[in-house]
C-alpha cells in the first residue's frame, strides 16, 4: 500500500511578529504566556518562547560535540495563541488600522489603544 502525503495547510494570513507578546488560549499549554521566537507562516504555526517544551535525543557530532537531551521549543497552530494587548495587559482580539502616516497598525479591540506604530 502506497503512504498518501498529508495535504498541506492553507495558509492563514498571520498578523503576529516576531517578538509579541501571547498568551495560549486552548490545549495542555493553556495559560501559558510568552515571547513569538519565530513565525512559520508557510505551516500556519509560531514558535513562543518556553512554551511546549519538547526534548530532543541527539548524538554526539564533531560540530554538537556531547549529545545528550536537549529541551526545546516546538511550534504552535497559529490559532492556539491570541496577543496580549501592552496596554489592558489581557489577550485581546485586534485589528489594522491605517495611521495618519499611511503606515498599517495594530489596535486592541477592548482599550483602543495602539499595539505598534
Amino acid at each position: 500500500m502506497a503512504r498518501v502525503a498529508k495535504p498541506k495547510p492553507e495558509p492563514v494570513r498571520i498578523r503576529l511578529k516576531k517578538n509579541d507578546l501571547v498568551e495560549v488560549i486552548s490545549g495542555k499549554e493553556e495559560g501559558k504566556t510568552g515571547k513569538v521566537l519565530k513565525v512559520l507562516r508557510e505551516k500556519n504555526q509560531v514558535l513562543v518562547e518556553k512554551v511546549n517544551m519538547i526534548k530532543r535525543h541527539t548524538r554526539p557530532s564533531p560540530t554538537s560535540g556531547q549529545g545528550g537531551i536537549v529541551e526545546k521549543e516546538a511550534p504552535l497552530v497559529v490559532s492556539k495563541v491570541m496577543l496580549i494587548c501592552p496596554k489592558c495587559a489581557t489577550a485581546t482580539r485586534f485589528r489594522l488600522t491605517v495611521t495618519a502616516e499611511g503606515k498599517k497598525a495594530r489596535v486592541c479591540r477592548k482599550c483602543k489603544e495602539l499595539i505598534d506604530g
